[in-house]
């Protein structure tokens, strides 16, 4: 007999879903890998800061979220899973003060083990959490704005890995930024390719997108091309961080079914979208056995 939930466990659960648990890995991952390369060392720093990036972080971008866009989500069947919590209005005010409450105390930990010998990791950490809060909240509203909307979401992917980078002490070689551009294309394809499913809904509740302004398919075939050139940046880095240009065909691949779906269609793409999702674990893989190689054979 299944055994009905306490009001305790429920709002619990449905704040962590908020946070969207299967992404939780994005930012975490990018931190900690940018960290212990640069530094190859496990240390306070780096857990403390990989904690942060891991649950505090996204709850705080997904939760905000999920919080100002209630009225659009209520026109989305994509939301109330693990691809976005239907909030109850009643769980708002929650969902929110426990973004805080979890990231503050975390976020002055990892403040005060970086010390203030890395003074433009404050500034990227700045960037960071601005990103985070402009993207939904209200008279600022990125996501609302076509190609800032991409550009934002893949901030919050890319700056946690540059937050890293610097906080290490890392330099900067052309290698290095050609990674980190590679990585930001990737970023703005996907929140682009993502938009795409939306496109329906987000017109009915008046929303503004990158895909809402280009269309279905123009939107699907700039994200392809987005990726294709984040694998050519890939090429850039030398040996062996060349060989992720491959990584990017999957992504191309997923995505190129859609490439001439209709406005009336974009629904369609997210049999697309849910196989990206289980592509960034396979990747994420690949890019581990990628950085082990760096250790061994060099840096970029």
């Amino acid at each position: 007999m299944t055994e009905t939930p306490t009001p305790t466990l429920w709002k619990t659960r449905q704040v962590l879903l908020s946070s969207r648990p299967l992404s939780w890995v994005n930012t975490a991952y990018p931190f900690a890998a940018a960290y212990i390369v640069t530094t190859g060392r496990v240390d306070a720093l780096l857990i403390v800061g990989t904690l942060f990036f891991l649950i505090p972080y996204n709850l705080l971008m997904y939760g905000i979220n999920d919080v100002f866009d209630y009225e659009s989500d209520l026109r989305n069947p994509r939301k109330g899973g693990v691809e976005g919590a239907m909030l109850d209005p009643g769980l708002h005010r929650l969902v929110l003060v426990a973004g805080l409450v979890t990231a503050v105390p975390v976020l002055a930990a990892m403040l005060l083990l970086a010390g203030t010998g890395h003074p433009l990791s404050w500034l990227v950490l700045a960037i960071s959490l601005f990103a985070v809060a402009a993207y939904s909240v209200p008279g600022l509203r990125f996501k609302e704005r076509p190609f800032i909307d991409s550009a934002t979401s893949s901030t919050h992917f890319v700056s946690p890995a540059v937050y890293g980078l610097v906080v290490a002490g890392a330099v900067f070689t052309p290698g290095l930024v050609a990674l980190l551009l590679a990585f930001f294309l990737w970023g703005m394809a996907s929140h682009a390719f993502g938009a795409v499913q939306d496109i329906v809904p987000d017109r009915e509740g008046g929303i503004a997108s990158i895909a809402t302004a280009l269309g279905a398919a123009r939107t699907v075939r700039l994200a392809i091309a987005f990726w294709a050139l984040a694998g050519l940046l890939m090429l850039f880095t030398g040996w062996p961080g060349l060989l992720g240009a491959v990584l990017a065909l999957p992504y191309i691949g997923a995505a190129w079914p859609f490439r001439s779906v209709t406005d009336e269609r974009a629904e369609t793409a997210n049999a697309g979208w849910k196989r990206f999702l289980w592509l960034n674990f396979l990747t994420g893989f690949l890019v581990t056995m990628l950085l082990i190689a760096w250790v061994m054979l060099g840096p970029f």
